[in-house]
């Protein structure tokens, strides 16, 4: 088995919109909380978060399996190129290392009950989104609970400016998730690649959102963000 399949089934081109959600977030607690924040907890949640990311990538191909055998034949499962007793595994690895590492964190017991709740509407989109519209819902809360977890870990409080832009990034989730289950319902792909730049946008999302609220010189961190999203799509599919 070559590697390829793998990060196509983890859909890892997709993670620096999540490190910048990581990133605004931390950035945001420590405008608010200025002694709050330990930044060697980056690289350690950037991990924890990236784990759950591709552990829900990973389970939506495990319960999407005969969907995908008819309609997008080229996912890992439904070629064939990795198995389904090896992405089940997969998938509880990744899911085991995002909690272990938010059990470390400072606020352990906040953190955790955050991250059961991220795994909760992870596992709820990717068992019930064929089957029902309102699952979009659920899918922009996932994107939410990003920013919660970090939140809940670090300082296990309720700040407005990460609660906003944790909402910033739910209403623009449901609008991502809209378009693509409109692609679906008309039966034939966009003209250019519409879905992938919509999630490498997520991060420049984030840019604007702590450009105007801390300092413009973070838009250059959601604008590398995002070309590195795209960067990473084109060698592995992100949709």
């Amino acid at each position: 088995m070559t590697i390829k399949p793998l990060l196509a089934l983890c859909r890892i081109s997709n993670l620096p919109t999540v490190w910048m959600n990581l990133l605004t977030a931390m950035v945001l607690i420590q405008q608010a909380r200025p002694d709050a924040v330990a930044w060697h907890w980056f690289p350690l949640l950037a991990l924890s978060l990236s784990a759950f990311y591709c552990g829900g990538m990973v389970l939506n191909d495990l319960c999407d399996y005969q969907w995908d055998k008819q309609h997008q034949p080229y996912r890992p499962l439904a070629v064939g190129s990795v198995s389904i007793k090896m992405a089940a595994f997969i998938a509880c690895l990744l899911f085991g290392t995002g909690f272990l590492i938010v059990a470390f964190t400072p606020f352990a017991q906040a953190g955790l009950a955050a991250a059961l709740a991220l795994f909760a509407s992870i596992a709820i989109y990717d068992i019930f989104h064929k089957k029902t519209a309102a699952s979009i819902l659920v899918m922009g809360l996932a994107r939410a609970l990003v920013f919660v977890v970090v939140l809940m870990a670090l300082v296990a409080d309720w700040l407005p400016w990460v609660l906003a832009a944790a909402a910033l990034q739910f209403i623009y989730t449901l609008s991502l998730t809209f378009v693509a289950r409109y692609e679906h319902m008309r039966g034939k792909p966009y003209s250019g690649p519409v879905i992938p730049r919509m999630i490498a946008a997520m991060a420049l999302l984030d840019g604007l959102v702590l450009a105007l609220l801390v300092s413009p010189i973070w838009l250059v961190a959601g604008v590398a963000m995002m070309l590195l999203t795209r960067f990473g799509q084109r060698y592995v599919r992100g949709d």
